[in-house]
């Protein structure tokens, strides 16, 4: 699953995408539209700027912007910045490879080929993905189909 701090950064630069071109977008306007706490946004947008994906300015007109365009900025992008790694266990990681305690010798274990192929499958989606190209809504499940899930 994805962490609050990651959903947060998406909702925050989906939000800032659809806004590009228009200006700064002050911190209350997108905490308010995302349902985000702002203390918890201050500390999201700071460290993607320092990251080189915002511009920040100070100031009554300050805000928040995207210091590029929507296309340049895929959703692996926002991932990789606040969860690390698109891997669901640390052998199976590209980056941030780690051997797994209690487990089989990577070489014989199974799972972490299958985790291998998700990590990368999961890649794939994710980077070729942009803030720029639209997302399709979902119809809702309803109660009996999340039961099942």
């Amino acid at each position: 699953m994805l962490s609050q701090k990651t959903r947060y950064t998406i909702r925050a630069f989906q939000h800032l995408a659809d806004h590009w071109g228009k200006g700064q977008v002050q911190l209350a306007d997108i905490a308010d539209a995302q349902n985000i706490p702002p203390k918890f946004l201050t500390v999201i947008l700071s460290e993607m700027a320092r990251e080189g994906l915002l511009i920040s300015q100070r100031g009554r007109d300050g805000g928040y912007q995207l210091a590029l365009p929507p296309v340049d900025i895929s959703y692996g992008d926002l991932v990789r910045l606040t969860r690390g790694s698109l891997a669901l266990v640390p052998c199976a990681s590209r980056n941030a490879h780690e051997h797994c305690k209690n487990c089989l010798p990577e070489a014989e274990c199974r799972m972490r080929s299958l985790m291998l192929k998700v990590r990368d499958d999961t890649a794939a989606v994710l980077d070729r993905i942009t803030l720029a190209d639209p997302i399709r809504m979902e119809p809702l499940f309803d109660e009996k189909e999340e039961a099942v899930l």
